[in-house]
């Protein structure tokens, strides 16, 4: 019976090793690609994108230098490499994650801006700007994780974790006190997914506006087909939106849930099993991060096809579908005021009606032509 019970105890680590080092090439690999697009890509590089390319780094580097470490202590239970290095190791973790957390919140308010105010968007979107948001963004990250840990101000007697006299050698534990749990969850979780909500539904109210409006114009012109169309660009929006809010709050609410009532409640053993499983469910969001902000984007998804393939595009041709307004949403919004072709779809819906803008349908090609009232095309 010791031998069996020895037996399923090795495999069980084994495969719950396998399980997380896919986890961990996933998310690696996944931001790589990511960065490599908008590198190789020309229409790719703009201000707007850096947000998803600093998002990508800081999940490329929380799987770099933390799941590795993370994925070794879950499946020996033992931390072979002393507690100073512990300490950095818990504060690379918090803050990454952070960082990662404040980016998506970013991301949504660049969403917001482009929805919201598609003809000032180039105008408030500015390289500085984005630049001093990445830099409050790193700044908060470090302030909540390698100041307090290292000052020892997350702990209930405000000394330094782990390396008091007594603390087990092989262990590396995250020690809480209640106000560090609160002030920590709410700055880096709760009130920005406040704010994501907020602005992510200001978006979708926005676009179903809109395209209500050109639905009922182009029902006076019994363009059926049309009218179907904005029905299901609508649809779509809806869907997008859902599935990206919806991941970010499975992935991390839980955990923040779990962190804060640990922190609250003063628990010295938390359940093991219950605290490995909300960490490594945060953790997955840095692998999804890739999928859900940049291959809803229709120029992500042409660089990768391309990145994949060698640089010369799949045999197969790869299914890119035109411009739709999910993609105005989530990603497709490169407002350039004299390029209406590279405006996202619910930018160019909201001058159709707030500009009073006549627009003419190429039938051939898809294409949109705006044309403003003195005659002169955009």
């Amino acid at each position: 019976h010791f031998y069996i019970g020895l037996a399923k105890n090795m495999t069980s680590q084994i495969a719950l090793a396998v399980t997380l080092s896919v986890l961990i090439l996933f998310t690696v690999s996944g931001n790589i690609l990511v960065c490599l697009a908008v590198y190789t890509t020309r229409r790719l590089r703009n201000v707007t994108n850096c947000f998803i390319v600093s998002l990508a780094i800081t999940d490329f580097l929380l799987g770099a230098l933390v799941l590795p470490f993370s994925t070794l202590y879950q499946v020996t239970g033992d931390w072979p490499l002393g507690a100073h290095f512990c300490n950095i190791y818990i504060s690379l973790d918090v803050m990454l994650c952070t960082a990662s957390i404040l980016n998506l919140f970013a991301i949504s308010l660049d969403r917001y801006f482009a929805v919201t105010a598609p003809l000032r968007y180039p105008m408030l979107v500015l390289p500085w700007r984005v630049g001093a948001v990445l830099a409050i963004i790193w700044l908060v990250s470090v302030a909540v994780s390698f100041v307090p840990i290292h000052l020892g101000w997350n702990t209930r007697d405000l000394s330094v974790q782990n390396i008091h006299q007594g603390d087990p050698a092989r262990d590396c534990r995250f020690e809480l006190n209640p106000t560090y749990a609160v002030v920590d969850a709410f700055v880096t979780f709760y009130l920005p997914l406040v704010a994501m909500c907020w602005s992510y539904h200001r978006v979708f109210c926005i676009a179903r506006t809109q395209a209500k409006r050109i639905i009922s114009t182009r029902r006076c012109s019994s363009s059926s087909p049309g009218v179907m169309m904005l029905t299901l660009r609508e649809h779509k929006a809806m869907v997008t939106l859902a599935v990206v809010l919806g991941a970010f709050v499975v992935c991390w609410f839980p955990y923040f849930t779990f962190f804060m009532i640990m922190g609250i409640s003063n628990e010295d053993n938390p359940p093991q099993t219950v605290q490995s499983v909300v960490l490594w469910l945060g953790y997955a969001n840095s692998a999804l991060n890739p999928v859900l902000y940049a291959t809803l984007n229709r120029d992500f998804r042409s660089a990768y096809a391309k990145l994949l393939c060698g640089g010369r595009g799949c045999k197969t041709r790869m299914r890119i579908p035109k411009v739709t307004m999910e993609e105005g949403t989530m990603g497709e919004h490169t407002p350039l005021p004299n390029r209406v072709g590279l405006l996202p779809r619910t930018c160019v819906l909201l001058q159709e009606i707030n500009n009073r803008k006549t627009v003419k349908s190429n039938k051939t090609t898809g294409a949109t032509v705006t044309i403003i009232a003195n005659g002169n095309k955009m």
